[in-house]
């Protein structure tokens, strides 16, 4: 009986093992391969490239430090000079419309 419970161990051990060591970096791809982006993007971020999930990440860094949520509606973003730059021009958004905004800012491949 012992030496049923020994082999188990032994499977057991180099599972443990082979679960530790780290698996393969996955290509980015979507959302969240770094693209180029437009020159008023470029100048919000402060890189060159990007990809759109971490430009959304900047964005609410951004809003979140200046603290530009509408306070009675959370869902409205006042936006200050810099977000105009980039989205349109707008006083106001949803903060639904931010992702959509950006489309323009990132150039359809081929």
């Amino acid at each position: 009986m012992s030496r049923v419970f020994g082999g188990c161990r032994v499977l057991m051990a180099a599972a443990k093992a082979e679960a530790a060591s780290p698996a393969p970096e996955k290509m980015k791809s979507g959302l969240l391969k770094p693209q180029s982006i437009s020159p008023a993007l470029k100048k919000f971020v402060g890189v060159p490239e990007i990809s759109r999930n971490e430009a959304v990440k900047k964005i609410w860094e951004h809003i979140k430090l200046n603290q530009l949520q509408d306070p009675a509606n959370k869902r409205q973003i006042h936006c200050d000079d810099k977000l105009k730059s980039i989205l349109d021009g707008r006083d106001k958004v949803g903060m639904f419309e931010i992702s959509g905004l950006l489309a323009s800012h990132f150039p359809k491949r081929k």
